[in-house]
């Protein structure tokens, strides 16, 4: 979905992209395919533990392939990803900082260390920074969440999953992540002010589960953030890293997907104010 011209809108030139993850446990080719066939604007790779999302030139001929440029990269720093591209997160750093360049991405998404891994944590803080004065690639650290268990919370992120209690140069906001620790949306985007270089979007209910929900069907703003970065010239990417484990049939996931394609195609726009 494409709006037409209207002079009453502002439609920004922000790329709309589709994480690999969406699809999981597919594979990172079907992401491809269907970014291409739903007409997403790129795509963000997601490196985790199929093989093809850690290879720079197997993605690189699936980009070429589906006439789908690779806008962002997501560093492995998942639980299940702890032994992808090394088990020194620094060098998964560096890796995905290197793939970014060679795939003509302009962003790394990093989450904060797990507090267990303590010099990194201790580090991370002025290392990221460091590495962000190295290259025109954005370091853009993402906002993450306590674990929960019933009625008990566990802070697993160090320095902390609140990412703007740090004078880190970029952000990666996600909504789902937002839902998941109960704070507002909005104010944690207006904290990170003109760091915000990158959005994952998806719903949630504030269930305490990170559930990734088609925008729309959750409790979160997604429809006011994307037309407040209309209003304020973002110049980053929006990408849609939603959960479609429960979609059913691979029709269905299409469905879905579309869905949040023209939602956010939709809400990414701003009324002009009257001349």
């Amino acid at each position: 979905m494409v709006l037409p011209p209207h002079p009453a809108l502002h439609v920004p030139d922000t790329k709309v992209a589709l994480s690999t993850a969406s699809v999981y446990p597919s594979t990172t080719e079907t992401a491809f395919e269907l970014a291409s066939r739903l007409g997403y604007d790129g795509v963000e790779v997601m490196v985790w533990n199929d093989p093809v999302s850690q290879d720079v030139e197997a993605l690189r001929r699936l980009s070429d392939t589906y006439e789908v440029p690779i806008l962002a990269v997501h560093a492995p720093c998942l639980l299940i990803t702890q032994r992808v591209w090394s088990t020194d997160p620094w060098t998964k750093l560096v890796r995905a900082r290197k793939a970014a360049e060679r795939l003509g991405a302009d962003t790394v998404v990093v989450h904060p260390p797990f507090r267990w891994q303590r010099q990194y944590a201790k580090d991370f803080v002025a290392g990221i920074d460091r590495m962000a004065g190295e290259t025109p690639i954005r370091f853009a650290v993402e906002n993450m969440y306590p674990w929960r268990y019933r009625d008990r919370e566990m802070l697993a992120y160090a320095p902390g999953w609140d990412v703007t209690e740090e004078e880190y140069r970029h952000f990666t906001v996600d909504l789902s992540h937002a839902a998941t620790s109960r704070v507002d949306a909005l104010g944690l985007v207006g904290r990170m002010g003109e760091r915000l270089a990158h959005v994952h979007l998806a719903d949630g209910s504030g269930s305490g589960k990170d559930e990734h929900l088609i925008p729309g069907r959750g409790k979160q703003p997604c429809a006011e953030l994307l037309e407040r970065l209309a209003r304020t010239g973002f110049d980053g990417h929006v990408v849609l890293e939603v959960n479609t484990r429960k979609s059913g049939t691979p029709a269905d996931r299409e469905a879905d997907l579309a869905e949040a394609l023209a939602f956010t195609r939709l809400h990414l726009a701003a009324v002009r104010p009257a001349s």
